[in-house]
């Protein structure tokens, strides 16, 4: 195809420019690795428009990139060639999703504060997009990451996946992940802390079969507890999921709750929400449609309570706890995160992105308690005796 030759043509001449281009585009500042945006400011239909296709299947919204946050990691005539691929709806859905996303969050954070974009490589292949504000007015970190690998499967994440019960065969297995992963740290402690993922999995074994899987989740970690946020908050998620099966917000809100455990203290990381993995109980396109479902709720779920509580006033002993709280946090992510752990397997893995998660600040104390009666103990009570919010 004529068309699909030009947009390697044009790629290849954008890639002579520079390796690394910083540019200014809608006032965000952008860091382009070993690509630039000139195409990714366009999109595949002009692309194909320019080259005399008209092809209706060309032509299709689907295959639009202009308001993503950078060029898709995998190269766009690849996209178009193998559009109702699972790995290509895929990675176009957690594109679409992490603009959506950061554009409603920037709608809530200073106009000086803007997203910086860190599109990356992996030299086993693949890469991803990573976006992060840091030290805003609104958002203290708030990191929106989509990676799309792949390569051969690492030793200890073949190890990790049978101990879950996946029977793989072989010792070498070719592997594909694509994935959109956020943890969004707010200055205030008024607004809670929300983290969601969703990712899209295939293994190829030693015989040349295909196993593939989803996951994710979404759920919220406050500082303060609103009971009334929570209730919107889950009751944005039920809606997803009811939209597929009656049975899965009641299944995910029990996984997740069992998940987000800090076992060694005894407490949820937060007020939960939706988890699960290994989700291939029905056909392929029924799995992402649920997958697609989930990822669109997290801006009704989440954006009003920021929007509610971002100019919320707060004391320096409610920052002491905010950053308290967050110290939990971070022991859940780096002692239990399965997520984070096998990014760290992973051969060539982008530590920067991988550890996105973290907070700026964090505190620990020796021997910690709240007092009795404190909104503090209260939230501390929730954590140690999750409940139902809807």
């Amino acid at each position: 195809m004529k068309w699909a030759q030009s947009v390697i043509v044009t790629l290849r001449t954008i890639r002579t420019l520079s390796t690394i281009v910083t540019c200014h585009a809608r006032h965000r500042r952008m860091l382009v690795r070993f690509a630039g945006l000139g195409l990714g400011a366009a999109t595949l239909t002009t692309v194909a428009a320019a080259s005399g296709n008209t092809n209706a299947d060309v032509l299709t919204p689907f295959l639009d990139v202009s308001s993503f946050m950078a060029e898709p990691v995998t190269p766009l005539s690849t996209l178009v060639k193998d559009k109702d691929d699972m790995k290509v709806k895929m990675e176009m859905l957690i594109m679409k999703i992490q603009a959506d996303f950061c554009r409603a969050l920037e709608n809530e954070e200073d106009p000086s504060n803007r997203f910086i974009v860190d599109r990356w490589t992996r030299a086993e292949g693949g890469g991803g997009v990573t976006c992060v504000i840091q030290n805003g007015k609104t958002f203290e970190k708030a990191g929106v990451n989509v990676s799309v690998v792949h390569g051969i499967l690492p030793v200890d994440a073949v190890r990790q996946m049978k101990a879950r019960g996946k029977e793989l065969i072989g010792k070498e297995l070719p592997f594909f992940a694509a994935g959109i992963s956020s943890v969004i740290h707010p200055s205030n402690p008024h607004v809670p802390t929300v983290h969601f993922n969703y990712r899209y999995f295939e293994v190829t074994q030693e015989n040349g079969e295909k196993m593939w899987w989803f996951g994710g989740g979404t759920d919220l970690t406050p500082y303060y507890l609103v009971e009334e946020d929570v209730q919107h908050f889950h009751s944005t998620l039920k809606k997803a999921c009811d939209l597929h099966d009656a049975g899965y917000y009641p299944k995910f809100k029990k996984w997740c709750d069992e998940y987000f455990l800090v076992s060694h203290r005894n407490e949820s990381r937060g007020v939960g929400g939706i988890f699960f993995d290994d989700f291939e109980m029905h056909s392929q396109e029924d799995c992402f449609n649920f997958i697609k479902s989930c990822a669109e709720s997290v801006i009704p779920s989440y954006v009003p309570l920021v929007k509610k509580h971002r100019n919320d006033p707060y004391t320096g002993a409610e920052r002491d706890w905010q950053l308290l709280r967050r110290g939990r946090y971070v022991e859940f992510n780096l002692v239990y995160d399965r997520g984070t752990k096998f990014g760290l397997y992973t051969p060539g893995a982008r530590i920067e992105s991988i550890l996105m998660s973290l907070p700026v600040y964090a505190k620990w104390e020796y021997m910690h308690s709240p007092s009795d009666g404190t909104p503090e103990a209260k939230l501390t009570e929730i954590l140690k005796n999750p409940k139902e919010w809807i």
